[in-house]
Order: structure tokens, then sequence, then C-alpha cells
């Protein structure tokens, strides 16, 4: 089944599917066939869910710890663009003082 045809979920239905699999002692699998989902789906989703949670002990990162990875990398990069320009602004004045 090709990606172009994959479902989108909400994040509602996410996490309800997620609850679910929390509160009714059946496994991943048993959850996604009721649901009409598939296993892998929902056990990407409950696997994020956990690390999200700080409960899966892998020492993943959070969604919010990644999105905070990504800002703070850009800004990074950003500065370092700055830097770079300042440098080649500070020759170029460092040479036209020496004529």
């Amino acid at each position: 089944m090709g990606s172009k045809y994959m479902k989108r979920y909400t994040e509602e239905f996410k996490r309800d599917a997620i609850a679910l699999v929390d509160s009714s002692g059946k496994t991943v699998t048993a959850v996604a066939r009721e649901l009409g989902i598939s296993s892998e789906s929902l056990r990407g989703w409950y696997r994020r869910a956990k690390a999200d949670r700080g409960e899966d002990g892998s020492g993943e990162l959070t969604s919010a710890e990644r999105e905070e990875l990504k800002r703070l990398r850009r800004e990074v990069r950003e500065q370092q663009q700055t830097i770079e320009i300042l440098k080649k602004a500070t020759a170029f004045f460092v040479k036209e003082n020496d004529r």
C-alpha cells in the first residue's frame, strides 16, 4: 500500500486509540483490529505517547524536546551565518583602513 493512500488520523483519534490500549488490557494488535487500523500505526502512536510521557525508558526525546532541538539547531545555523557575514565585513573594513 503506497504512502499516498495512507489515511490521516486526527490527534484525537490517536489519543482515543492509545487510551483504549491502556484501559482495555487488550494488546495493541487486538485494539488495532477492532478499530480497523494497522497495528504498526497504533504501535507507533503508542510508543510515541509513552516516550512523550517519559515512560518508555529508552531515553528517546519527547515531541517537545524534538521541536526544541529543531528550533535550537535553526538558531545556531542563523547565528553561524551572521558570524560569517560579520567576519567578511570586518576583513573588508580592515583592508579599507589599511589603504
